[in-house]
C-alpha cells in the first residue's frame, strides 16, 4: 500500500475512534431537574467541650437518624436558643458528629424571632458573626460568635461536578420548578469525595419556592 494512503487510513481510523468515545458529561442534560433539594431547618453543630457544658461531663451524642451526607446524623439532643431580649426557640436539634467549633444555623425568620442579625455565611466562617445563648438540661453557654444564616449551597461528589461542569466554590444560579418557580442566585458549589448530590436551602428559601419533598432543581449557566 502507498505510504500516503496508509497514513491517511490510520488518521481516519483515529479520528473515528475519538469521535465515538463517550464524553463523561453526555449523560448529564442541563435542561433536566436532577439536583435533589434538602430543606435545612434551624440546627447547630457543636464541640465536645460545649456539649458537655450543656449535657454533662463525658456526654456523647446519640443518633436519631442518618442524614443524606455520609457520617452525618441528627441527634436526639436538642437545646433552647435564647436571644438578647430573652426571646427563645426551643427544641433546636444538634447535628453530629461533634465538630471543632460550635455553629448555630438559623433562617431570617428565626433571627427576627430571636432579635438577632446573623450574617449570611458559608459553613465554618463564623468570625465576627452573631452571638446567642444555648440552654441544655445540665447548663448554659453564651456564644460570643457562631450564629449564621447559612448560604445556599450544593453538595456534590467530584464525578457529579464533572458532569455538570462546575468546580468547588463556584457560584451558580439554580432554577427550582413548580407553581412558584424561582431562580436562586449566589449558590455555592461544594465538591468533596464521598458527598451525595443535594442542594441545601433554609426554610425561608424553601417556603418562597414552595419546595416539597422530592422536588429537584437544575443549574443555569448564565
Amino acid at each position: 500500500m502507498d505510504k500516503n494512503k496508509l497514513v491517511k487510513m490510520v488518521t481516519n481510523q483515529v479520528l473515528d475512534s475519538l469521535n465515538t468515545k463517550t464524553d463523561s458529561r453526555q449523560d448529564y442534560d442541563s435542561n433536566k431537574y436532577n439536583i435533589p433539594i434538602g430543606i435545612s431547618v434551624r440546627h447547630l453543630h457543636i464541640t465536645q467541650a460545649d456539649l458537655e457544658k450543656l449535657y454533662g461531663s463525658g456526654y456523647k451524642l446519640s443518633k436519631k437518624k442518618d442524614l443524606a451526607q455520609p457520617g452525618e446524623f441528627a441527634s436526639n439532643e436538642v437545646v433552647t436558643l435564647v436571644g438578647p431580649r430573652l426571646k427563645s426557640i426551643e427544641n433546636v436539634r444538634i447535628l453530629g458528629p461533634v465538630r471543632d467549633h460550635t455553629q448555630v444555623e438559623v433562617s431570617q425568620t428565626d433571627a427576627i424571632t430571636l432579635g438577632i442579625k446573623p450574617p449570611v455565611r458559608r459553613s465554618g466562617i463564623i468570625k465576627g458573626s452573631e452571638s446567642l445563648t444555648l440552654i441544655g438540661p445540665e447548663g448554659a453557654i453564651t456564644l460570643d460568635e457562631g450564629v449564621i444564616r447559612a448560604n445556599r449551597h450544593i453538595h456534590l461528589p467530584p464525578a457529579e461536578a464533572d458532569k455538570m461542569d462546575v468546580k468547588n466554590d463556584e457560584i451558580v444560579s439554580v432554577e427550582i420548578p413548580g407553581t412558584k418557580s424561582v431562580v436562586l442566585r449566589n449558590v455555592q458549589v461544594r465538591v468533596k469525595e464521598g458527598w451525595v448530590l443535594q442542594m441545601h436551602l433554609d426554610t425561608d428559601d424553601a417556603n418562597a419556592a414552595d419546595v416539597q419533598c422530592g422536588l429537584k432543581a437544575r443549574i443555569i449557566k448564565e
